[in-house]
């Protein structure tokens, strides 16, 4: 499926625009199966689907605030599992995004000792309810619409901690491709993260399964956890032999 996608992906950089019809009689595929692909690659936000077909994505980003509207309640429910896996004394690392920021919420007012290191300006703001979480910001620079830090210097503080765990979201997990994401400079924070973990949990609502994003973030040798929903397009049984837990919840 990746070589298809990178195909209309490549035909997309030609084009402003391609139909289902057009991708169909290309790829010798049928029109269901186009769209299936279409779908999936407009959820990465790699391209933007169209009313019979798709188009290349509009300039610009998404706003977190209108990201974290998309599977809202099946981000609530992955970030509630994944607070749950935290222990009294931990170093963590908390990602940013919408589903990483329903981990925040959720955090037990009862947890002890928790240290929290985070490069998401809004999670950080959600924890200041926390009085027995220490809070710790990356510095960097800030990438607005993800209240987001990343270098120049957000790799400083990273490189001196070694967390328990990481909680990391994505744009993309994928069986040979493994954890992908839209965004470059992100991509570069989230590697350290995980360069500087015991334990990596992905985060990833059931779009993101079986999709490939822009930016390779580790493969999926190096992920402890995987926490998803329980739609996910792809079945979850092609991640059980490189990832040793697999959440559907």
């Amino acid at each position: 499926m990746h070589q298809r996608q990178g195909q209309i992906l490549q035909l997309l950089t030609r084009q402003e625009q391609v139909s289902v019809s057009e991708l169909s009689s290309l790829l010798g595929v049928s029109e269901v199966t186009v769209r299936g692909d279409l779908d999936q690659l407009g959820r990465a936000g790699l391209l933007r689907r169209t009313r019979g077909g798709a188009a290349r994505p509009l300039e610009g980003e998404q706003a977190l605030e209108e990201s974290s509207k998309q599977y809202a309640a099946a981000k609530r429910r992955i970030g509630r599992a994944a607070a749950a896996l935290i222990q009294n004394g931990e170093t963590i690392f908390l990602d940013v995004g919408s589903t990483i920021t329903e981990v925040a919420r959720h955090l037990s007012p009862a947890l002890q000792g928790v240290t929290v290191v985070t490069s998401g300006l809004n999670i950080a703001l959600e924890l200041e309810r926390l009085p027995n979480v220490q809070v710790m910001v990356t510095g960097g620079t800030l990438r607005r619409l993800q209240h987001s830090l990343v270098n120049p210097y957000a790799s400083d503080l990273i490189s001196r901690i070694r967390a328990d765990r990481l909680f990391l979201g994505c744009n993309g997990v994928h069986p040979q491709h493994g954890v992908t994401n839209a965004n470059h400079e992100e991509a570069e924070i989230k590697a350290q993260m995980v360069r500087n973990s015991k334990v990596v949990v992905v985060l990833a609502d059931h779009s993101k399964i079986g999709a490939v994003s822009r930016a390779h973030i580790t493969a999926l040798a190096n992920v402890h956890t995987l926490i998803t929903n329980q739609h996910a397009h792809r079945p979850l049984s092609e991640y059980a032999a490189e990832i040793p837990q697999v959440l559907s919840v």
